[in-house]
């Protein structure tokens, strides 16, 4: 019976697992050592409460469907569930309260720098503007 240590990548078939296998390979050429991978699917009848990212071993046995040859036999190792993580109390408060303050203190500095912008800008007048560039468009035809 062989035994792989693995990953697994997919948990959303019910009863089966797919489980990736990762092993050193070693280049006769090159000299490098490189990691080749290989994605199993594995019966997980009798183990519930399986999700990706959980490091399982997996054994072979008897073919059970066209190609689920192996069965989930230990979890090595779980992933942190959703509700297992406990968040201390107030911090959602806190943060979408400070949220709030800043984007009103951001409008709000907003409205009065349009409104400084506008009373800070001299107006001009198009007649000034136009006589002026006539006067320098003469000086340069003499």
């Amino acid at each position: 019976m062989r035994r792989k240590k693995g990953v697994i990548t997919s948990a959303k078939m019910t009863g089966t697992v797919t489980v990736t296998v990762h092993r050193h390979a070693f280049h006769p050429i090159y000299k490098k050592r490189f990691r080749k991978s290989k994605k199993f699917l594995a019966d997980a009848k009798g183990i519930d409460d399986l999700i990706e990212g959980d490091t399982v071993v997996i054994t072979e046995c008897r073919p059970i469907s066209k190609l689920k040859k192996f069965k989930v036999t230990e979890v090595l190792g779980r992933v942190p569930r959703v509700s297992d993580i406990k968040e201390e109390e107030g911090i959602e408060e806190a943060i979408h309260g400070e949220k709030k303050e800043e984007t009103e203190e951001g409008e709000e500095t907003k409205e009065t720098e349009d409104s400084s912008k506008l009373a800070n800008e001299p107006v001009s007048d198009k007649s000034s503007v136009s006589s002026v560039s006539s006067d320098s468009s003469d000086s340069s035809e003499k």
